[in-house]
């Protein structure tokens, strides 16, 4: 790693270091890579679609754990065995079997229930003209989405965002620190999943994952170790990013009211809304990988093991290939990086970017003059991040319910 002695060091594993920083931009500016405390970074956005792709490197959020001096526990058991972090033939497997159970159907059949969610949601606090975003809204909201996928009790979404919540901890970079709240949460996870996969085998519905048992049961596709890997899988990594995306996505509009206004004349950019806002504020700041052998890439000698971090805003917001980057929901974007992408692209994204666009169509009809009501509590702005509370005061759009 001699080569890279001369490039700017962050130390993004510091509670304090901000990924947006001017830190970072002005790395960005020097050269296309950075140290870290962990690896590499990536800055620009060339660069990070070459190598997100780059048969060299693989999935490398598995050794996480590892970079935070976690070594055992319930969280890092179940981390080393998910989807996330397999490769070769038993990843390949194991994204067959969920993409078939996320079905254009079910897909159809769920959004209008999304809408009719938010629109519920908000019927709470409207006439109030204020709540905390995160807790009044964007956690039951995503949480409840959650239940409405896997055919859950709706009633059950309090505890499930609790679990969710803690879990998250162990995507930041306090994870040593917070180790026996992740591993407990981890493991009433897996207690409630266990009974979920019960009762779906006794009363299946049209769910996904009455899908999953299905391939489970019917041709062994699924080992029952697997099954249960995945549904906490879903469970956990659908409500945490959702949840964190949205926040990011109001605090965003809320810094520039006219998107928001353009956006509630101009309902059908919400979807393209959802993808501006994962450009520039996304929850998933960079996308690991890890060097599967010794390589060189422009002209720079990567070892074996290196991690590298593929920094998703400063690639997304990189003035080489995005003209104009600031926030526009209107402008015409490349491909930004927040779902991944290559083998290891989210599988839950259409889910995912469905629902997130449903909150920004039935927000900015109903809802008008964001702003911040105090101050709001965020997550270190380096590896998962987004507000854990978030004020805001609004008024009720003239002329509508």
């Amino acid at each position: 790693m001699s080569a890279t002695l001369d490039a700017d060091f962050l130390n993004v594993a510091d509670p304090s270091f901000s990924i947006r920083s001017q830190a970072v931009r002005d790395a960005r500016e020097r050269n296309w890579y950075a140290r870290t405390p962990y690896g590499l970074a990536i800055l620009r956005y060339n660069e990070v679609n070459a190598l997100i792709k780059d048969p060299h490197l693989r999935q490398g959020s598995y050794a996480w754990p590892a970079h935070n001096d976690v070594n055992n526990g319930a969280f890092k058991t179940w981390w080393d065995n998910i989807l996330l972090n397999k490769e070769g033939a038993d990843h390949m497997r194991l994204r067959k079997l969920i993409m078939a159970a996320f079905t254009p159907k079910l897909l159809k059949n769920l959004t209008p229930r999304f809408d009719a969610l938010a629109n519920e949601l908000l019927d709470g606090y409207i006439n109030e003209g204020r709540c905390e975003f995160m807790g009044d809204f964007s956690e039951p909201y995503a949480t409840r989405v959650i239940c409405m996928l896997l055919g859950t009790r709706a009633e059950d979404w309090r505890m499930i965002a609790d679990w969710a919540t803690q879990m998250g901890m162990a995507l930041g970079v306090n994870y040593k620190r917070d180790q026996k709240i992740v591993d407990a949460a981890t493991t009433a996870m897996f207690d409630y999943s266990r009974e979920i996969i019960r009762e779906r085998r006794t009363n299946p519905g049209e769910d996904f994952l009455t899908q999953l048992v299905q391939a489970s049961d019917n041709d062994g596709a699924l080992s029952d170790s697997e099954l249960l890997d995945i549904i906490v899988l879903a469970i956990f990594g659908g409500i945490d990013t959702t949840r964190n995306q949205l926040g990011l996505a109001i605090q965003t509009f809320i810094d520039h009211p006219d998107q928001w206004e353009l956006l509630a004349k101009t309902p059908d950019l919400s979807a393209q809304a959802v993808e501006e806002v994962m450009r520039v504020r996304p929850t998933v700041t960079w996308v690991t990988r890890e060097a599967v052998e010794d390589f060189e890439f422009q002209g720079l000698p990567i070892k074996a093991g290196t991690t590298v971090h593929l920094f998703s805003e400063s690639a997304g917001s990189d003035p080489r290939v995005v003209e104009n980057p600031g926030f526009d929901i209107a402008a015409r974007r490349p491909l930004h990086f927040g779902f991944g992408m290559g083998a290891h692209h989210c599988l839950g994204h259409a889910v995912a970017r469905s629902d997130m666009a449903v909150v920004l169509r039935v927000w900015p009809a109903r809802v008008t003059n964001l702003r911040n009501d105090g101050d709001a509590v965020w997550l270190p702005d380096s590896g998962n991040t987004g507000p854990l509370s978030l004020p805001i005061k609004f008024d009720r759009r003239a002329g509508v319910a």
